[in-house]
């Protein structure tokens, strides 16, 4: 297999392995990972000799989510924002357009775009005290990288205003109640056996009928997609120059209360 930076990717038989591979930052989605991600969903896609993928990290965490030096970079320069906002968008389009079945194995606390990105998979697992959250509003900014695409699909309209507008975690076994995984282990190392059981059964499975089916069932994703993407990410990028985001990340960091101007 091709050597990336970001990921790390290994096949046993049908089955391929996309890892997260930057543990130092829990796996946050900086530039190199965002546009490195669609050209390796791409070399999924054409080797024939995978028929399904499941996605892992490496580390303590699944993925922090967002970098902060990403939202400050584009509080500061809207050159920096605007190709964010396009490098955001063909990013979670390589996810839902992909067309082979996609398993995640979930361990520890997912964030942000992370989540978003997980949602769009055919299988989810993770354990009970597993954590999903998108915390956008808690940092000042619109859920705008796919957020509110894939949560109102996975728990219906109602859960997801109630989980993006408060930007509250959900724990594992929440998440599977509410429809946002599709199955749940004992623990972190059961979930990663179940996923990998998962994507070496439907990769037995013939692989044109498996993959039109996906396609197929891509277009659902990508309606919801076209009617709301675009527009969340653009909104998002409108609160990112706001004072509050900048204010965000400067009480994160200084590990306090923000002061909200509300401009």
């Amino acid at each position: 297999m091709t050597d990336y930076r970001t990921v790390l990717v290994e096949r046993t038989g049908h089955v391929a392995e996309l890892r997260l591979n930057r543990p130092d930052t829990l796996n946050a989605f900086d530039d190199a990972l965002i546009n490195e991600l669609p050209s390796v969903l791409i070399d999924l896609a054409r080797d024939s000799a995978v028929r399904s993928v499941v996605l892992t990290s490496t580390g303590r965490h699944f993925s922090a989510g967002g970098d902060l030096d990403t939202i400050v970079a584009g509080h500061e320069n809207l050159n920096t924002l605007m190709r964010g906002v396009d490098d955001g968008r063909r990013l979670f389009r390589a996810f839902t357009d992909f067309p082979k079945p996609l398993v995640v194995a979930l361990h520890g606390r997912c964030f942000g775009v992370a989540t978003s990105l997980v949602l769009t998979a055919d299988a989810v697992v993770a354990a009970p005290d597993a954590v999903l959250s998108d915390p956008h509003v808690h940092m000042g900014l619109v859920a705008g990288d796919g957020g509110c695409v894939a949560w109102p699909l996975s728990a219906g309209l109602a859960r997801a205003k109630r989980q993006l507008l408060w930007g509250e975690p959900v724990t594992g076994r929440q998440a599977y109640e509410l429809g946002l995984i599709s199955d749940l282990a004992d623990d972190d190392v059961a979930a990663r056996e179940l996923a990998f059981e998962l994507a070496g059964r439907v990769a037995s499975l013939p692989p044109v009928a498996v993959q039109l089916t996906k396609r197929s069932l891509n277009r659902v994703l990508a309606t919801r997609t076209d009617a709301v993407l675009d527009t969340s990410f653009y909104l998002e990028a409108l609160s990112n120059r706001s004072a509050d985001a900048l204010e965000a990340v400067n009480a994160f960091r200084e590990k306090r209360e923000g002061r909200w101007t509300g401009s």
